[in-house]
């Protein structure tokens, strides 16, 4: 985060001027709605107990799904083409960056409701007798996350459902359900994901462009050729910090989704190789709490937080150096933008909440 807040500033001026004569008008904003209030409810999630956590996630997820589908309301806000934000009147907030986390902590809470790991014998011996897996545990888990898609398609906000879909899924095979479970949850995944691309142009441009990255390069490819040029710019070592061109208007969203271009033009090769090992070292930490934790709420939560947030940047990152589909999702810890920013601080209080107790 240290790191974050410097080369924010660095970056968001260029921006800040573009938008207002104020040269730190972007990073005032980031600062006020998201470094402070993550770090304060960062801070209260580390305190408050872990059984409190556990008892509300049902009321939170409620509270969570009326924003979800609040946005579709006079409150939504449309910009870039979709409605994902709501407007407060005094701030605005982007509900389905809160159901990652909450997502996590309402799964954990309900699988552990069901099982527990000494049960997880007699579990599996209940696969033999029938429909009783399905009926208590597979059908519940694909209408919640039926609920979930639903919500998120109609903001056509496929990244963010990626995301959340593949940290449930993370979750739901790290709690050693049977693994036809999983194959049947991943079928239906898949499926929805081609009718998604069949179905929505822009999508399937998408996959065009990933596979051909010279397919309408002015165009529909522009921003995957400029986050290569200035990743390319960069070099081994970077031209600085502060030193980027492409920022200058060159490379869309510079401050959001194509954050790790940017870095790559001002830190270089070696730079983005030890941003991408300090994630590589945080999933391992993360991963550590949760098989040491002592519970099965905490060892799955622990998972699916360091899973989302590692699996979020790993395709942050590779679709900025064209190996993955652009997908609009921010860097955490990064990019711009208050919701993750808090949502992500949130998360690891929860974890390291988990790793005290």
């Amino acid at each position: 985060m240290g790191f974050s807040v410097i080369f924010f500033f660095t970056l968001s001026t260029t921006a800040s001027l573009q938008r207002s004569d104020n040269l730190y008008y972007y990073f005032l904003h980031q600062f006020l709605s998201g470094y402070l209030p993550a770090l304060i409810l960062g801070f209260l999630a580390y305190k408050i107990p872990l059984d409190y956590i556990k008892k509300i996630s049902p009321i939170l997820l409620v509270i969570n799904l009326f924003f979800i589908f609040l946005i579709f309301s006079p409150l939504g806000v449309t910009a870039g083409g979709a409605t994902r934000w709501i407007n407060l009147g005094f701030f605005n907030f982007q509900p389905s960056e809160f159901l990652k986390i909450i997502s996590i902590l309402y799964l954990s809470s309900w699988i552990a409701s069901k099982l527990s790991y000494e049960k997880i014998k007699g579990w599996k011996d209940r696969v033999k007798k029938g429909y009783h897996n399905v009926i208590y545990i597979l059908a519940p888990f694909i209408i919640f996350l039926s609920l979930i898609s639903i919500g998120l398609y109609y903001q056509r906000d496929a990244g963010t459902l990626g995301i959340i879909a593949l940290t449930l899924l993370a979750i739901y095979c790290y709690a050693k359900t049977p693994l036809w479970h999983n194959l049947v949850i991943l079928s239906l995944g898949l499926s929805f994901l081609l009718y998604m691309v069949k179905f929505e142009p822009y999508r399937l441009d998408r996959w065009l462009i990933f596979l051909n990255p010279n397919h309408d390069p002015l165009g529909k490819g522009f921003q995957l050729k400029q986050s290569i040029i200035s990743l390319g710019s960069g070099g081994f070592w970077g031209k600085g910090l502060g030193m980027s061109v492409q920022k200058f208007g060159y490379l869309p969203q510079a401050t959001s989704d194509s954050i790790f271009a940017v870095m790559g033009e001002e830190i270089g090769f070696i730079g983005l190789t030890v941003v991408i090992i300090a994630f590589v070292l945080f999933f391992f930490a993360g991963l550590k709490i949760s098989r040491n934790s002592h519970d099965t709420f905490s060892k799955l939560a622990a998972f699916g937080i360091v899973f989302w947030i590692s699996i979020q940047a790993l395709i942050n990152m590779a679709s900025a150096t064209g190996i993955f589909p652009l997908t609009g999702i921010p860097l955490p810890f990064f990019s711009y933008g208050g919701s993750h920013i808090v949502v992500e601080l949130i998360g690891v209080g929860i974890l390291l909440n988990i790793s005290k107790s």
